[in-house]
């Protein structure tokens, strides 16, 4: 599926596992999205229609490869695949082409639980809030993963709340 490319997946996850409400984030970090920036520039990102949807634009230097079974959505900007392999495909082209070897996996929910299993990181934004929502993240199951990295963020004055930066890597 993926051959040499290290798939990570980027999300900002709430204390009780939210991560959207009525195709939106639930909350308003602007510290975190420079977070989300840095961490995804320069890579093939790899997301689902409604993700696409929630965004405003297209991610800038970043190639946005959105997954749709649509065959009409249109999307300026973006490369559609309509299987998970076919993104990889596009991924791993765009990745080589960049001089990288991630693809990030930015959402929703679906995408997220069929990549889990082969994710190599998980680059987590732990709000600090238990917001309402309708879409959750997969479960990070402590016997797959360990933290390598943890930054607490005080809330900053575009924020709705505190935040920890954490990094975990698959064990063993």
């Amino acid at each position: 599926m993926r051959s040499g490319l290290k798939v990570v997946l980027v999300a900002a996850v709430g204390e009780n596992g939210i991560i959207g409400r009525d195709g939106q984030l639930p909350w308003r970090l602007k510290s975190d999205l420079q977070h989300f920036k840095k961490v995804t520039l320069n890579r093939p990102v790899i997301m689902g229609r409604k993700t696409f949807e929630s965004l405003p634009k297209p991610l800038k230097n970043r190639t946005n490869i959105v997954l749709t079974r649509d065959l009409g959505l249109v999307a300026p900007g973006c490369v559609l695949a309509t299987s998970m392999d076919a993104a990889f495909g596009f991924a791993r082209e765009d990745a080589q082409q960049r001089g990288v070897d991630e693809v990030m996996i930015i959402g929703g929910s679906d995408i997220f639980t069929d990549t889990m299993a082969v994710a190599d990181r998980l680059e987590i934004t732990r709000v600090h809030a238990a917001p309402e929502g309708d879409v959750r993240f997969p479960a990070i199951d402590p016997t797959v993963w360990r933290e390598s990295y943890r930054q607490w963020r005080p809330r900053g004055p575009d924020d709705d709340t505190d935040f920890t930066i954490l990094t975990y890597e698959r064990a063993g």
